[in-house]
């Protein structure tokens, strides 16, 4: 073979082997509507604007954008994005690893951040700030690529706005507990502690203690000067609408503690809220008592009361009446969720401990067993930030922050038993409507 000819057949085994990497390389596009969250977040929600973008003038404001990925790997990463005026530079973190891109033109195109190496599987983290700009904006970013080699490689985030999944995949999964009650037994209370640890008291956080077939009940961080117990019961009529309602299945309210308000609440079904202004705090822990009895042969009632555990200081949140309903206490659970897209990347965490049920008869059945559940934001592998189980005598919920721990759904948990501790309240004197 010639000089000649031997260098046309290495650049034409070249070419074949660039040309056979680039056909098996895969991309994803990650939107950061979806995916990305300001560090500190904002009430006002800076960052994300109208139509997805993500843009901001302010060089000490971080955005992140997050991923998961299955294994350890190499990737290239790109930024679609544009500069309306003038040019720019942004600076990326990643694993521990810096990268720097200049950013100029008018118009959307892929810009290269660099490579990455990532030693584990997990969640990937890619922290941007602006470096300099000249325009009023450091950038107009859409999407964040993600290219790799790595055999297999399976990426998890969330892809699309197919069913407002944008919303739902910022809020972050919620999880839930569905507690074993004895069978064949008529049940008319429920009762539950909960302690949230210090610093998991994230805004945004509903921690729901006793919920039950046609309602919740529970604490929640409204924000960072107001805090709520929470109790509401749904309407036997299917809407998002409260208005909707028809006079003879609303939601009727018995009587309610001092300061409590009473109001309607929709957009998830509707009925009937009630919720006091109450200043819960961080590592104390709350005892919550759900009573549900029939009245008549078409109505039950549902009445709700709160105490800080230690003192046993009973106040009566709300009482409500459903029509067109004749039930005990039927599908008794907790979860944990996040309402406020803005704090979705910040893990918040309770304890449900001591959890019991009364009968008809005035006997407490304790609940050691709770089996774990998702919903499709976890599910449909949007997040992957959800876990639950059992910590020393306590059931724990866990959502949101991008950690790497995931538990599966379906899981029983089995808690310690508090036999020889069942609650230690009297039910006739407790505050009645």
């Amino acid at each position: 073979m010639s000089p000649r000819t031997r260098k046309l057949a290495y650049g034409l085994i070249c070419c074949l082997l660039w040309s056979t990497s680039s056909l098996s390389a895969a991309e994803w596009s990650v939107p950061v509507a979806g995916n990305s969250f300001r560090s500190a977040p904002h009430p006002e929600g800076r960052g994300l604007r109208r139509g997805g973008v993500l843009a901001w003038d302010d060089p000490t404001e971080e955005y992140v954008i997050y991923f998961h990925v299955d294994r350890p790997a190499t990737l290239e990463l790109q930024l679609d994005a544009r500069v309306p005026e003038g040019q720019s530079s942004l600076t990326a973190h990643v694993d521990q690893q810096e990268l720097k891109a200049p950013l100029t033109g008018p118009e959307f195109a892929l810009h290269q951040l660099g490579r990455v190496e990532l030693a584990q599987a997990g969640y990937v983290r890619v922290a941007l700030r602006g470096t300099t700009k000249t325009g009023n904006v450091f950038a107009e970013i859409r999407n964040l690529k993600v290219t790799s080699d790595t055999a297999d490689l399976a990426l998890a985030y969330v892809k699309t706005n197919d069913g407002n999944m944008f919303y739902w995949g910022r809020r972050g999964p919620s999880v839930h507990l569905s507690y074993q009650t004895p069978k064949d037994v008529q049940l008319q209370w429920g009762y539950s502690e909960i302690t949230v640890p210090t610093g998991q008291d994230v805004i945004g956080s509903y921690f729901m203690a006793n919920g039950f077939a046609e309602g919740y009940f529970g604490i929640q961080v409204n924000s960072d000067k107001e805090r709520r117990v929470l109790f509401s019961v749904w309407s036997p009529f299917q809407t998002d609408n409260p208005r909707d309602i028809p006079a003879d299945q609303r939601i009727a309210c018995l009587g309610r503690g001092p300061d409590v308000h009473i109001g309607e609440f929709g957009n998830e079904g509707a009925g009937g809220q009630s919720y006091l202004v109450f200043p819960w705090k961080a590592g104390i822990t709350y005892a919550f008592l759900t009573e549900v009895k029939p009245f008549g042969p078409e109505h039950t009632d549902y009445t709700c009361w709160f105490c800080d555990q230690a003192q046993q200081n009973w106040r009566l949140v709300a009482s409500f009446r459903r029509p067109k309903t004749t039930t005990h206490l039927k599908g008794f659970h907790s979860f944990l969720e996040n309402f406020n897209p803005a704090t979705g990347h910040l893990t918040r965490q309770a304890h449900y401990g001591n959890v019991w049920v009364g009968d008809v008869s005035g006997k407490w059945h304790e609940c050691t067993q709770a089996r774990f559940s998702v919903d499709a934001t976890g599910g449909g592998r949007h997040r992957l930030d959800f876990q639950g189980g059992v910590v020393d005598d306590s059931f724990y919920l866990k959502n949101c922050g991008f950690f790497n721990e995931t538990s599966k759904a379906g899981t029983v948990f089995t808690r310690p038993s508090h036999a020889s501790h069942p609650p230690q309240l009297d039910v006739t004197k407790l505050p009645r409507p």
